[in-house]
């Protein structure tokens, strides 16, 4: 399972690698691995978001005892851990896997506190885009996701995968 996994990870980060050269201009390697990683990641997330709301959920309020949740936040709320849990994976062993003077255990518990950020934000924009400006809950889910994005990177690099630095004596 092992050889398997770090396969993959391999596989991916030949992907996005293959893809950097007109790119190194512009960005830093892992700079775009984040990118390229995010963005993956957030395209599965507005996919499964689309599939949730328009096909599982049918664009129908959500019923749980006495509260009623609005498809979109219904959507988002269902799509979210799956792409939680790619997000972390990608993010700790494509990424940043230098980061490893820092346990799996606390980037993972500062992953989940970034996470939680960005789940509070996801709600915010949506109910601000979609009930308050009235905007349709697709293009505000894109938009969202953008915002958020910005956030959770910063966030990551700078907070979750930050190398220590390393003190000289």
């Amino acid at each position: 399972m092992k050889q398997r996994l770090h396969l993959v990870r391999e596989s991916i980060i030949s992907i996005i690698d293959f893809f950097y050269p007109p790119f190194q201009r512009v960005f830093d390697l892992q700079t775009f691995r984040y990118a390229a990683c995010g963005g993956a990641n957030s395209l599965f997330d507005i996919t499964l978001f689309s599939i949730t709301y328009n096909y599982i959920l049918q664009k129908s309020i959500v019923h749980l005892g006495g509260i009623a949740i609005s498809p979109h936040i219904a959507a988002m709320m269902i799509t979210f851990p799956v792409t939680l849990i790619t997000g972390f994976l990608l993010m700790r062993y494509v990424v940043f896997p230098d980061a490893k003077t820092t346990s799996k255990r606390v980037q993972g518990s500062r992953y989940v506190t970034v996470v939680f950020c960005c789940i509070l934000l996801n709600y915010v924009f949506l109910k601000l885009f979609v009930d308050k400006f009235g905007w349709w809950p697709l293009p505000s889910k894109i938009i969202t996701t953008f915002l958020v994005v910005l956030f959770s990177y910063f966030s990551q690099k700078h907070f979750t995968f930050r190398v220590a630095d390393v003190v000289k004596s």
